[in-house]
């Protein structure tokens, strides 16, 4: 009953494993940041729980975003866009119109002119189209259509801007009332074919010029200032106690800035980079030797080492990129998804440590500090002791429901604890902890694809496994039924043990099911499959014995065919040791007394049992097999049987590798009484 023994950490082995260590602490050291942090904390609304802080040189008080975009939005409202002028377009406008005017009194000739009076009507008409293009007829374009009186324009004149406001303008359609009503105080001078051409001489001189207008709203843009005034140094920022308003937490702000990004940087970056590597091998060094203690079995599989590895960088750098993008709160990050999945494959120890290792390095990278390793080590217990089997959906939810109230009441005690009020307690991060829920749900798919990849079996996959409609149980089933009711009764007893001693017992009812499929090679050479003949009559007492040794190894050989996991293969290559065929051990003694008999030829090649579920199945073979050779048995006879069959594995050592404690022995032992004493429907002993 002693700890498993493994080469793990020496060998090669163990140089694999350190080397998968380091390049884990080597990528993990990418995410961390290069230079010195301002190391205190503060929130806006609660109090600076430090001493007064004195700034230690000048710095600029820097604006927040809100004030920056405001200050744009500000800009934006108040910009003036450009407009270019056309001087040419009335000389163009003018001529063209007195063309037409000719054409309709017949003059081809380009010297002719009009005649008098029609001359001195077109002069007066000239004189107002050239006043109202000089004032300038404005195209407003898009968002400008719809502008104010007040609106103020840059008018483009040759290089030179001039800035004017939109009444000193026209626009097309108040240059024609213009124009219409000078032309009806001379109605008598103008006929209708006229007013029409004279009208259409007019259109817009002055438009809008995109390029220049950019140019502008890019450097208006670029005048605004991200300060807003200056501390001194020795000047205080913050006393200790003061609620740290907008404008101190501005204050702090920027002098955290400066100090990260100016004074900070000046310092050793590499002895910070060298700092955090330390911290982060310190830690995963005690997760190491934690695992060399307690679960040494990972150490030895690679997969294993690899799959808790996973975590540690998976996590991690999703800490990285909730930090460096501000995208999304750290709390949204489902970090019990951790422990959820490695509680389906290993025990609840492992899966709380693994989840402390991985808050402990998320720390260091999001520097979110006491606040969130509470929380998120809170919400790991309740998650590691309240994970459901994956097969029950209902209590699923139920654990990720309690995961969430966990975090809830951790935010918010904490909250009112810093603050002293609930007005001051950051409730958006609830929002973020609804998306940590509905994440914290993807555990559920994960744990089969983590079954695939790293060679683990799910409950899941046990209760598949455990179907009697699979081939191989098929197949025992029509080929060594008495072999089927065996290990069905096997599995009965194995399964009480290992519900009152904390056992797996789904895990040791399916290994039951597959520990002897190895003898429907030969069916017939085993007792419980015997109907007449008895065929072991015409073999010598060593062939017997390998006949009957070689169910194991053909076990092995149907699991490997019918690729069963690992973990139920062990059940098969285990549930007897290395114990002795004894019945035909003896009888070759005793035909040959004079012979020196090789004690290996009857011995089964092993292993030894070494988890708790393996060493149950093992005792329970046993007990099952020897009781059926009870004609009758009192409660006594099924004793003495249970105390022989214990006593005999210890003395022959099949129990040294196991993980059995005295206690489990001694639960195990009543409980296989009290099950065979159902079995065999002893009767209770009255005293007379």
């Amino acid at each position: 009953m002693a700890d498993i023994k493994s080469p793990a950490l020496f060998g090669r082995d163990g140089l694999i494993n350190a080397a998968i260590v380091v390049a884990v602490v080597l990528l993990l050291s990418f995410l961390y940041p290069g230079g010195v942090h301002f190391s205190l904390d503060y929130q806006k609304g609660q109090a600076w729980r430090h001493e007064s802080l004195v700034a230690e040189f000048d710095f600029a008080i820097q604006k927040s975003q809100e004030e920056i975009q405001e200050d744009r939005r500000q800009i934006s409202a108040r910009f003036s866009p450009c407009y270019r002028m056309n001087p040419e377009l009335a000389d163009a406008k003018i001529k063209d119109l007195y063309a037409a005017l000719k054409q309709q009194a017949g003059l081809a000739d380009p010297a002719d002119t009009l005649p008098g009076e029609s001359q001195l009507a077109f002069l007066r008409a000239e004189q107002w189209i050239r006043q109202i293009y000089t004032r300038g007829i404005i195209e407003l374009q898009g968002e400008h259509q719809n502008q104010e009186a007040e609106f103020v324009v840059n008018l483009l004149l040759g290089n030179v801007i001039a800035k004017r406001t939109l009444p000193g303008f026209f626009q097309l359609d108040q240059a024609q009332t213009a124009l219409a009503d000078s032309l009806a105080k001379y109605r008598d001078d103008y006929p209708q074919n006229w007013q029409k051409l004279i009208q259409e001489a007019l259109a817009e001189n002055i438009f809008y010029d995109v390029r220049q207008s950019e140019k502008l709203r890019q450097q208006a843009q670029e005048s605004i200032t991200t300060t807003r005034g200056v501390i001194r140094q020795g000047e205080v920022i913050v006393k200790k106690g003061d609620i740290i308003s907008d404008e101190i937490y501005a204050r702090l702000n920027s002098y955290r800035d400066k100090y990260e990004h100016s004074i900070a940087s000046a310092k050793s970056s590499f002895v910070v980079y060298a700092g955090y590597v330390l911290l982060t091998s310190l830690i995963i060094g005690a997760f190491m030797m934690y695992l060399n203690a307690y679960r040494r079995e990972i150490l030895s599989n690679r997969s294993y080492l690899l799959f808790v590895m996973l975590w540690l960088l998976l996590f991690s750098y999703l800490a990285y990129l909730a930090k460096s993008r501000e995208m999304i709160s750290i709390y949204a990050i489902p970090y019990c998804i951790v422990p959820i999945v490695v509680r389906h494959f290993f025990t609840y120890r492992l899966a709380f440590f693994t989840h402390v290792v991985v808050i402990l390095i998320a720390g260091l990278i999001n520097r979110e500090g006491y606040q969130f390793i509470f929380a998120q080590v809170a919400a790991g217990v309740v998650a590691v002791l309240t994970v459901a089997d994956a097969r029950d959906w209902t209590k699923f939810f139920r654990s990720v429901l309690f995961i969430f109230i966990t975090y809830a009441l951790a935010i918010l005690g904490l909250g009112m604890v810093r603050s002293g009020e609930f007005a001051q307690v950051d409730w958006s991060v609830f929002g973020w902890l609804l998306l940590n829920g509905v994440l914290t749900l993807m555990s559920f798919p994960l744990i089969p694809l983590m079954e695939r990849l790293f060679g683990f079996t799910s409950s899941i996959s046990l209760v598949e496994l455990a179907d009697m409609n699979r081939p191989l149980l098929r197949q025992l089933a029509m080929n060594a039924p008495g072999t089927l009711q065996h290990s069905l009764q096997v599995g009965n007893l194995a399964e009480a043990v290992a519900v009152e001693i904390g056992a797996n017992p789904l895990l040791v009812r399916t290994g039951a099911l597959y520990h002897d499929i190895g003898k429907m090679i030969n069916p017939d050479y085993f007792v419980e499959n015997q109907s007449g003949r008895n065929p072991h009559e015409g073999l010598s007492p060593l062939e017997s014995a390998a006949l009957i040794m070689a169910h194991v190894k053909n076990g092995e050989q149907l699991a490997r065919q019918y690729k069963l996991p690992r973990v139920i293969t062990r059940f098969i290559s285990s549930h007897h040791g290395t114990s002795q065929t004894a019945y035909f051990y003896k009888i070759y003694l005793r035909n040959h007394p004079d012979e020196a008999v090789d004690p290996q030829l009857f011995t089964y090649p092993g292993p030894k049992p070494q988890t708790k579920c393996e060493t149950i199945v093992m005792l329970a073979d046993s007990l099952e097999a020897s009781a059926r050779s009870l004609k009758d048995p009192t409660g006594k006879d099924i004793d003495e049987l249970v105390d022989r069959v214990f006593e005999g594995k210890i003395a022959s050592g099949q129990l040294e590798e196991s993980r059995f404690t005295f206690a489990d022995l001694e639960k195990a032992r009543s409980i296989f009484k009290k099950m065979l004493r159902s079995i065999h429907h002893v009767r209770i002993e009255y005293p007379e």
